[in-house]
């Protein structure tokens, strides 16, 4: 089996910045983080741009893009995104690096396949994504309002996913943000509770899931701990990470078939081949 090596640099309102690759390339999943942290936190892992090859877009929300411009321009990476998100976002991107999504039409990325889906959230044109290769598929569902039958059945493919897990419902109830802000959360075109995606997990989980990285956790509305223990106390095969917003996840190695031990992340001393 050849697998994906996959990690989130950054999850949440602060920042999204996902990596997903193989031994030759590698996409990233929206650019949230300064270019300079972006950079920062892959060597950590050791990992390097020169793998990167292009970068996609999910929305137009500052927390997705707001190093794109520097990243892209640097590193001379082609960004795809969606007609309707580039019109929102104001950015200013090189012409001959911008290449326009188009929902269920995948785009090939030397051996990765990346197929953009659209979502319910409150943004101009809003996408989710798989990567995969003719193996392994992982998935990237944040920022979802309502799970929706897009979502559904991209999910039932993956063998590891990034779920978003937003709000625990009674910290939102409870918490300091104003009426209507908590309604935007809540509201079909927001955010995923923690009791919502749990569901979406138990309905659809395919058997081969090895990992699930919960993802975009708010700061003020949920708890790692309270999240992680929902999910664990199913006591399924899949292995539960919390994907965090102020640090980068170790690189985790997903295959078309699960791993010997999947609690156990990739070291930097295996990862020379980056």
């Amino acid at each position: 089996m050849i697998p994906l090596y996959v990690t989130s640099l950054n999850s949440g309102s602060n920042g999204n910045c996902y990596y997903i690759g193989n031994d030759e390339e590698a996409v990233l999943i929206d650019a949230g983080l300064s270019c300079r942290e972006t950079e920062k936190r892959m060597h950590r892992l050791g990992l390097t741009m020169k793998k990167v090859k292009a970068i996609f877009i999910s929305h137009e929300h500052s927390d997705h893009i707001k190093g794109l411009e520097v990243l892209s321009r640097k590193h001379q990476l082609p960004v795809y995104i969606s007609p309707g998100t580039l019109q929102h976002a104001g950015l200013k991107l090189d012409p001959p690096l911008v290449r326009l999504l188009c929902a269920e039409t995948p785009v090939s990325i030397g051996a990765l396949m990346v197929t953009a889906f659209l979502k319910h959230h409150d943004a101009a044109d809003p996408h989710s994504f798989t990567v995969e290769n003719n193996q392994t598929c992982i998935g990237i569902f944040t920022d979802i309002g309502k799970v929706c039958e897009n979502i559904r059945k991209h999910f039932q493919r993956c063998h590891a996913a990034f779920m978003e897990a937003n709000y625990d419902e009674v910290l939102l109830e409870k918490g300091r943000y104003p009426y209507h802000l908590k309604k935007r959360i809540r509201g079909g075109r927001g955010h995923l509770s923690n009791k919502e995606a749990l569901d979406l997990f138990l309905s659809c989980r395919p058997a081969h899931m090895s990992h699930l990285f919960l993802s975009h956790l708010s700061a003020d509305n949920n708890d790692p701990d309270l999240v992680r223990a929902l999910f664990q106390e199913q006591l399924t095969a899949t292995t539960i990470v919390i994907a965090s917003r102020y640090q980068e996840t170790p690189v985790y190695a997903i295959s078309g078939s699960k791993a010997p031990d999947p609690n156990v992340p990739l070291t930097l001393g295996q990862l020379t081949l980056f």
